[in-house]
């Protein structure tokens, strides 16, 4: 059997990667010209050449092909260019799944994030019941990963066999970029960080996350929505973690949402629109933190088995990781 993976040189795609070769698959992964595959480098993975913005390398990579997991996204809260993200999030894939119907794939995992699960309120938990508007969410990539699960779940209700994992926010090695919340890590690592807001977030262990995804293809529903996560903590909680862990001591100081606004604006203002750079303080990223994104993610254990490695863990490896790898003394 073999499996077609997309976005294998990210984050959770290179993680799911080494996951899916431990269990024997035979596997193949979608890079595009030039991308930086560092985080599969050496693996024993078939590699090919093409790009979601370009159907006809979509059909050739499929070709052969059992299963697809589609984890490739343009993740960013920041981009001059907002209409890329929407051609490759949403139109890369609508043009993927319509190739995978042509050639035969006999399920597809589709890798959607916890954006698109509605929190009902404070102190409440999020469900796979709930489905955000968009008007909720902040920025660009949210809104885009809203878009792209409904067409993946479209697809479905054709007759494309589909299951839809919702990952949570994932901690853990070869985060290579390293994606907003290996940011915070990485700051806190380098004492960069000396305040903190106050906000919540659930938190899993990268190869969990992994996991679940081979155990969505094994055991997941057609239709249905999982979210991949674990523990419901608030920053201030993981910044303790990461004390604890490091030595390092942990920020005092909390400052109001509505001065961490204003900075994102003034950063993304000098940075973005004045250097052309990325800004360390994306406003979609602020905005996001005004509402606690805590889960339930009880029907992904129960129903697939996904695995529950405790938070401390995954955050002592990505300190490890990072460390090893020379982001942080």
């Amino acid at each position: 059997m073999k499996a077609l993976v997309t976005g294998a040189t990210g984050f959770i795609g290179s993680n799911l990667v080494r996951e899916l070769l431990e269990d024997g698959l035979a596997v193949r992964v979608l890079v595009r010209p030039g991308s930086d595959r560092r985080a599969i480098a050496g693996l024993p993975a078939e590699t090919v050449e093409g790009d979601l913005r370009d159907g006809g390398s979509l059909t050739r990579a499929l070709d052969g092909c059992d299963f697809l997991f589609h984890a490739a996204a343009q993740y960013s809260f920041w981009t001059p260019d907002p209409k890329l993200i929407y051609e490759t999030n949403v139109g890369g894939t609508r043009r993927l799944l319509e190739a995978a119907r042509a050639t035969g794939i006999r399920k597809v995992v589709y890798t959607s994030s916890e954006s698109t699960v509605a929190v009902p309120g404070p102190g409440a938990l999020g469900t796979e019941d709930g489905v955000s508007r968009p008007e909720e969410l902040a920025g660009h990539y949210k809104r885009s990963k809203l878009e792209a699960e409904r067409v993946a779940l479209e697809a479905c209700r054709s007759g494309l066999p589909v299951v839809v994992v919702n990952p949570t926010t994932p901690i853990g090695p070869w985060d290579l970029k390293p994606t907003p919340t290996g940011r915070i890590i990485l700051d806190f690592l380098n004492r960069r960080m000396p305040a903190y807001v106050n906000t919540g977030l659930n938190v899993v262990h990268v190869k969990d996350v992994a996991r679940g995804h081979l155990l969505a293809l094994r055991k997941g529903r057609v239709g249905e929505r999982y979210l991949l996560g674990n523990r419901n903590l608030t920053l201030k909680q993981i910044l303790d973690m990461l004390a604890r862990i490091t030595g390092l001591p942990a920020p005092g100081l909390r400052i109001p949402l509505l001065l961490a606004l204003f900075a994102g604006y003034m950063d993304e203002l000098l940075s973005g629109r004045v250097r052309g750079s990325p800004p360390r303080i994306p406003v979609a990223a602020v905005k996001t933190a005004r509402h606690f994104r805590h889960f339930d993610c009880s029907k992904a254990v129960r129903e697939l088995g996904l695995p529950q490695t405790p938070v401390e863990k995954a955050l002592e490896d990505a300190v490890r990781w990072f460390r090893e790898n020379g982001y942080a003394s």
